[in-house]
């Protein structure tokens, strides 16, 4: 695998030469992981009994101002490894009865990653699940493509204006979007196992913000109007807490209403998004965040 000199791997195209310097999203010259274990935490048809094998990337092309996992894609918390170990990592999640294999933020490591999926492949029977923002480049897209079997995405914003001040990034919709209509290509409608589990798909994740009920509508017009019918399961998200700088900025210094929530809800379903996910309100709180702690690094 050849490192980049000058990085394009992902949105930001920083041009960083990772042989000597970090990128914008803080990934270096080796791959960096925070954490690998069973997830109980996704979706149900990801999660299932057993957990989802998950390995946390550290760094993130994104800087959103109220992200959960702070820690790691902003602090860059973390361990460099090989790409030999983990291709190990990956086939210890498998042997631990992992239903899935689920790679968190791993588009700014993407070359390392097929290279750690190459190597585990003929041993490695369960199927990918590429878990991310959506800010990803089509080339980025591309190149997972034949690995990836499903794609757990984000759609987080519609405005510009928002994405440049949460997330600092004004172009995410002109990208995420291009994003989701790929994956729902590539994947095809969502397919499961006898066990009800996912096998193959998109999942379509947003997360409701407070204070921001005409961005999500927006962005559930775009899935209505642009995406393929019954092509992905959309999955609702209640769970934002106010983490990181969101504690000190309105309106995301509070947590979201019942009533922003519901009408999330009651308007996706008017919309006909009646295939997937939604959350019960508990969900929303610090106690679901995973710690970080190098476990199975």
């Amino acid at each position: 695998m050849e490192i980049p000199t000058h990085c394009t791997l992902c949105p930001r195209r920083c041009g960083k030469n990772r042989t000597e310097e970090l990128g914008f999203c803080g990934g270096g010259s080796r791959v960096k992981v925070a954490r690998a274990a069973l997830h109980f935490g996704e979706e149900p048809c990801i999660s299932g009994e057993r957990g989802s094998g998950t390995v946390f990337f550290s760094g993130c092309a994104l800087r959103c101002c109220y992200c959960q996992n702070h820690d790691v894609s902003l602090g860059n918390f973390g361990k460099e490894i090989s790409t030999g170990r983990l291709a190990e990592i990956f086939l210890e999640l498998q042997a631990l009865g992992a239903h899935n294999l689920n790679l968190v933020t791993a588009g700014h490591y993407y070359p390392w990653v097929l290279e750690a999926l190459d190597a585990a492949k003929p041993e490695l029977t369960i199927p990918i699940v590429y878990n991310t923002g959506g800010y990803e480049t089509e080339g980025a897209l591309r190149a997972l493509s034949p690995y990836v079997d499903i794609w757990l995405t984000d759609l987080k914003y519609r405005s510009p204006e928002l994405s440049a001040r949460y997330s600092a990034a004004p172009d995410y919709f002109e990208v995420a979007s291009q994003a989701a209509k790929f994956m729902c290509r590539a994947a095809g409608a969502p397919r499961f196992g006898e066990d009800g589990l996912l096998q193959k798909g998109v999942i379509l994740r947003h997360l409701v913000l407070p204070g921001a009920w005409e961005d999500t509508r927006a962005v559930i017009n775009f899935m209505a109007e642009e995406l393929p019918e019954k092509g992905f399961l959309l999955s609702l998200m209640s769970q934002y807490t106010p983490f990181y700088k969101a504690k000190e900025m309105k309106p995301l210094s509070r947590r979201l209403s019942t009533f922003e929530y519901r009408r999330a809800v009651n308007y996706a379903v008017e919309r006909g998004l009646t295939e997937g996910y939604t959350q019960e309100r508990s969900s929303a709180g610090e106690e679901y965040t995973p710690a970080f702690d190098l476990t199975g690094v």
